[in-house]
C-alpha cells in the first residue's frame, strides 16, 4: 500500500464503497442519436433571479427540442446561505411558467428518476468516494490549515501561504507525509480536501464554448478545494461527479462561470472523466438609468430581476417566456410575425441560434409584447384571467369580479372578440383595474380641453333630452351623428367658430365629448358598449354631469 493509500484511509477508514459500485449504480443513459441531456440545478438560496430562470428556459428548450431529457438537481450546499422554504417556492414559479422535469426530487422527499439522490446534500458519501480515491492516487490532499476570518487573514496568510515568485498557488499541505497526517489527525483536527494542482502558472488552455466558441486561458495553477472542512463540496467538485453520474450531456450554466472552466477541467481530467459541455450563456443586462452604462440585471435595483414580480404585476406566463425567446434568440421575432397565431412552442432552435451578446432588457419592447399576447385572448380568457390575478393579489376585486360576471366578460370582450383589430392597450392584469376604474365608479378627473367646455355641456343638454339606450352600435351612431347635424357641429361648425377646421365635417368632437362624461378619458373602447356595461340609469348620470 503506497502513502497516498495510507494517507486515503487514514481521512476516510469507514468509506469502503469504490468508485466501480457508484458508477455501476448510475448506468449510462441509452440515448438515440441527437438527445441531450440537459439540467436545471439551482440553489435554494432566495427567490429566482431571471438569470437563473433564462438557464432553466435555455435547457428545458434544448431538451424538448431534441426529445431529450431535463432533470432538476437542487445545489443547496451552501447550508449557511440556505431559505427556509425557498425550495417550495422554487418548484412553484417553474411549475407555474410549464417548466416540467422528466427527473427530480419531490418535496416530500421522493426521487423521480434513475439518477438520485436529486438534491446534493443527500450525496455527500458519494463525494466522499470520489475524494478518497483521488487522494490514494496522490491528486488531492488533506489541509488542516485553519480557516481564515476576513480580509485581513486571508492577505497575511497569501504573505506566507503562496510563492511569490511565480502564479502558482501551492497550499503548505500538499506534500505532508502520512506521519504529519496521522499526527493532524491524532490531534482531532479537521481537515478540507484540495486538488493537488499539475500546473504552474505558466500553461495555457483552451476550450470549447458551445455558444462563444473556442476560447483560450490561463491554466489552473491553484489547489482548491473539493471538501471542506465540513464535508461539503463546493460547486467545482460537486458538479463534476453529478453530471458525469447523472449523464448530463450539455450544462448551461451562466458567462461568469467561464473564468473558473481551466479549473474545472483540470478537475474532470484529475477524476478521469470526459469533460462536459458547456453552453455559457450570456447574462441579461440593463441600461443604468444614472450611468447610462450597460450592467447586469440586479434584484437589488430592478423588480423584473425577480421572477416573482411577473406573477405580482400579473404578466401572462407566454408573454415572460415569448420576451425570453426574443432575448434569446434574434430569429424568434420573425418567426413571430410569419406565425402570429402559433404557439411559441412551435419554435424550434439549437444551441447554434442562442446568442452570444448579453441581451437587454427592454421593458417597452417586453410590454409590447405582452399587449399582443393578451390581445389574442377571447372576453372569457380574459376575464378568468383577471379573476385569477385578483383572488391572488387582490381579494376585494375578485368578489366584484365574481358578483358581476356578466358585466365584466362582456367588458373584456369590447373591442377583442371578433375584432379584426383588437385593441392592445393591457399589458398586464394589475393594470386593468386602473385602466376600466371608470366603470367602478363615476370619474371625477376629465381628459376635456378648457375652450371645450362650453361646447361639451351644451351638446351633452341637447343630447339627454331625448336619450334613451339604443339598440346597437350602429343605431346609437346615427342618433349622435343626427343631433351633431342638427346642431350644426358637422355642417356649418357654428359651435366651433373658433377652430372650425379641426372639428369640419365630422362628428368625432362630440363622441369626445360622450367618452369623456362617461369615463373621463378621451380614449376609450366601444362607447355604446360602455353604455350598456353602465345601465341606462348609470349612463344618464354621467351624462348629465356638467363639466
Amino acid at each position: 500500500m503506497t502513502d497516498y493509500q495510507k494517507i486515503a484511509e487514514l481521512l476516510y477508514p469507514t468509506i469502503k464503497t469504490s468508485v466501480e459500485e457508484i458508477f455501476a449504480r448510475y448506468p449510462k443513459r441509452n440515448l438515440k442519436e441527437g438527445q441531450v441531456v440537459t439540467r436545471f440545478a439551482p440553489s435554494p438560496t432566495g427567490l429566482m433571479h431571471i438569470g437563473n430562470f433564462f438557464q432553466a428556459f435555455i435547457s428545458y428548450n434544448l431538451a424538448k427540442n431534441t426529445d431529450g431529457i431535463i432533470f432538476l438537481r437542487i445545489e443547496d450546499t451552501d447550508q449557511k446561505r440556505k431559505i427556509e422554504n425557498a425550495q417550495a417556492v422554487l418548484y412553484d414559479i417553474l411549475n407555474r411558467f410549464g417548466i416540467k422535469f422528466d427527473e427530480y426530487q419531490t418535496l416530500d422527499g421522493k426521487d423521480v428518476g434513475l439518477y438520485g439522490p436529486y438534491v446534493q446534500s443527500q450525496r455527500q458519501e458519494i463525494y466522499k468516494i470520489f475524494a478518497k480515491k483521488l487522494v490514494s492516487e496522490g491528486k488531492a490532499f488533506p489541509c488542516f490549515c485553519k480557516k481564515t476570518e476576513g480580509k485581513d487573514d486571508v492577505l497575511k496568510l497569501r504573505e506566507t501561504k503562496f510563492n511569490e515568485d511565480d502564479e502558482k498557488e501551492y497550499d503548505p499541505c500538499r506534500n505532508l507525509s502520512y506521519e504529519e497526517v496521522k499526527k493532524h489527525i491524532d490531534n482531532g483536527e479537521s481537515f478540507a480536501i484540495r486538488l493537488k494542482t499539475q500546473n504552474t502558472g505558466k500553461e495555457r488552455i483552451k476550450f470549447y464554448d458551445l455558444i462563444k466558441g473556442e476560447i483560450e486561458a490561463k491554466a489552473n495553477a491553484k489547489d482548491f478545494v473539493l471538501l471542506k472542512s465540513d464535508g461539503i463540496p463546493p460547486y467545482a467538485f460537486a458538479h463534476a461527479i453529478d453530471d458525469t453520474l447523472m449523464g448530463t450531456t450539455i450544462a448551461v450554466r451562466g458567462e461568469e462561470y467561464i473564468s473558473s472552466t481551466p479549473a474545472h477541467l483540470e478537475l474532470f481530467e484529475a477524476l478521469g472523466f470526459e469533460p462536459i459541455k458547456y453552453c455559457h450563456n450570456p447574462l441579461i443586462c440593463k441600461i443604468d438609468d444614472e450611468t447610462g452604462n450597460r450592467r447586469k440585471i440586479s434584484k437589488r435595483h430592478d423588480p423584473e430581476a425577480n421572477m416573482m414580480y411577473y406573477f405580482e404585476q400579473g404578466y401572462p406566463i407566454d408573454s415572460v417566456l415569448e420576451y425570453l425567446l426574443n432575448m434569446l434568440n434574434s430569429g424568434f421575432e420573425i418567426w413571430r410575425k410569419n406565425n402570429p397565431d402559433l404557439p411559441w412552442q412551435d419554435f424550434r432552435f439549437d444551441i447554434n441560434d442562442i446568442t452570444a451578446v448579453a441581451p437587454l432588457f427592454d421593458t417597452n419592447k417586453f410590454n409590447d409584447i405582452s399587449k399582443n399576447v393578451i390581445a389574442k385572448m377571447s372576453g372569457e380568457q380574459l376575464y378568468k384571467n383577471w379573476l385569477d390575478y385578483a383572488k391572488e393579489y387582490d381579494a376585494p376585486l375578485a368578489e366584484i369580479l365574481v358578483n358581476n360576471k356578466d358585466k365584466f366578460v362582456r367588458l373584456c370582450q369590447m373591442d377583442r372578440d371578433g375584432a379584426v383589430k383588437p385593441r392592445k392597450d393591457i399589458y398586464n392584469y394589475a393594470m386593468m383595474k386602473n385602466y376600466f376604474d371608470y366603470i367602478f365608479d363615476r370619474p371625477i378627473k376629465f381628459e376635456l380641453e378648457e375652450k371645450d367646455i362650453p361646447l361639451a355641456n351644451e351638446f351633452l343638454n341637447e343630447y339627454l333630452k331625448n336619450f334613451k339606450m339604443p339598440g346597437s352600435n350602429e343605431e346609437w351612431f346615427s342618433e349622435v351623428k343626427l343631433l351633431a347635424e342638427k346642431l350644426g357641429y358637422a355642417v356649418d361648425n357654428k359651435l366651433f367658430k373658433k377652430s372650425p377646421e379641426s372639428y369640419k365635417g365630422n362628428t368625432a368632437k362630440v363622441c369626445e365629448f360622450i367618452r369623456v362624461a362617461l369615463t373621463g378619458r378621451k380614449n376609450s373602447p366601444t362607447l355604446y358598449t360602455i353604455m350598456t356595461i353602465l345601465g341606462e340609469e348609470e349612463t344618464k348620470k354621467r351624462l348629465s354631469h356638467i363639466f
